[in-house]
């Protein structure tokens, strides 16, 4: 049975894992929005998904775009873990591989180093 949850307890938990970033990284953030959503509508079971140009892609071109956005979604974690601290966890995971691929990081680096 998937784990129940209010969405502001699950928008804590997506604050708290960004609580794990160094503060020098969350800084470094630019022209990026956290969104909690309940589900991708083209892929109902990922769990989250950056949108924008990693920073690492940007030049000084770079202006006026929309900020880039990391969706983090609500169902599929809650129905993939078993506990509330495994779902911290899964959260956690998440919202670190999403902040990641705004740095520029692939999947491939990423789930190799266990944020995937």
């Amino acid at each position: 049975m998937p784990l129940r949850m209010s969405e502001r307890e699950f928008e804590n938990l997506v604050g708290d894992a960004l609580d794990l970033l160094p503060e020098e990284l969350m800084h470094a953030m630019s022209n990026v929005v956290i969104l909690v959503r309940p589900h991708n509508e083209d892929d109902p079971g990922i769990l989250g998904l950056y949108t924008g140009v990693a920073l690492t892609e940007r030049t000084t071109e770079y202006s006026g775009f929309l900020p880039d956005t990391i969706e983090i979604y609500r169902e599929p974690l809650l129905a993939m873990c078993h506990s509330a601290e495994q779902l911290r966890r899964e959260v956690a995971i998440t919202v670190l591989h999403e902040v990641g691929h705004h740095f520029g990081i692939s999947d491939e680096w990423l789930h190799a180093n266990g944020w995937g």
